[in-house]
């Protein structure tokens, strides 16, 4: 099965477990929105591209891990959108959890999310015990402290930012975990896979701050201008958008470099070359090409 389609399945089949009998409806509701649809799931492609480079011999457990970073990243959104963050009301071309259901149930449909990531990740990759373990922790890794997204959201509340910590944690701690968790879900060595996924994240902040520099609500699917507003740091702004396009197409070499010897290693090095050119909209794929 073509790597969306089971992204999508995966995702909706661990939904559909939080929407079980008894659940309060708005919260089950407001779960599935903040779910579908999804942007170009970059996370979980990316998992599931390692894992196929390192053999995918457990497709039931390299889809539970792609489908639980994924239901990682849509709870920092939920998180990252509320009054007390960024305070923004759309996301992905539509209102934002809060703004469509109110702070309350936003704040749950978060936590829940992050919940039920570690529920999809032990019932898929149950039948490797060895595997599985191995999984928890890496991606437990990516979620909480000292360097995980929680990290990442954390700093925005400190009175001095490390800006290398802020992006590692912020943005580059899920791409991370989705190279190493797709190769220890197909049974490899996942510590050298974590450069890949570095690489990757950095690359994808530099895109994203060139997004909010550069581009409308409209083609974003989400406010403009927001690093500014918040007073953020931004790749953009301090590199200008020819230094910034510059960074992303250095950044997104240097991943293709530090990809392992693997059976397919072909194969990831064009695939992760094409996934980033979706990093950017097409308003500026045309300015970088």
């Amino acid at each position: 099965m073509e790597s969306g389609l089971r992204i999508e399945a995966v995702l909706d089949r661990a939904v559909a477990h939080a929407e079980a009998p008894g659940a309060p409806p708005g919260l089950a509701e407001a779960i599935r929105y903040a779910v579908f649809p999804g942007g170009h799931r970059i996370r979980p492609r990316l998992c599931l591209s390692v894992a196929r480079a390192c053999g995918d011999d457990d497709p039931a457990g390299s889809d539970a891990a792609a489908a639980a970073i994924e239901l990682l990243h849509c709870a920092s959104l939920v998180h990252d959108d509320l009054p007390c963050f960024d305070d923004s009301p759309m996301r992905r071309g539509k209102p934002a959890v809060h703004a469509a259901f109110g702070e309350p149930i936003a704040v749950l449909t978060g936590d829940a999310l992050i919940v039920l990531a570690f529920e999809t990740l032990a019932r898929g990759a149950r039948r490797r015990p060895s595997r599985l373990a191995r999984l928890v922790a890496l991606v437990g890794r990516a979620a909480g402290s000292p360097a995980g997204i929680t990290a990442g959201q954390a700093w925005e509340s400190e009175p001095y930012v490390d800006l290398a910590a802020y992006q590692q944690a912020k943005t580059g701690a899920l791409f991370a975990a989705a190279t190493v968790a797709g190769a220890a879900s197909a049974g490899a060595e996942p510590e050298p896979w974590r450069q890949l996924g570095a690489c990757l994240g950095e690359a994808y902040q530099v895109a994203d701050d060139l997004r909010d520099v550069a581009c409308r609500q409209e083609e974003i699917g989400k406010p403009a201008g927001r690093d500014a507003t918040l007073g953020r740091p931004n790749a953009a702004a301090l590199l200008g958008t020819g230094g910034a396009l510059d960074r992303l197409h250095r950044l997104t070499r240097e991943a293709v470099a530090a990809i392992p010897p693997c059976p397919g290693a072909a194969a990831l090095r064009a695939e992760i070359e094409a996934q980033a050119r979706l990093f950017l909209p097409a308003s500026l794929r045309a300015v970088s090409a």
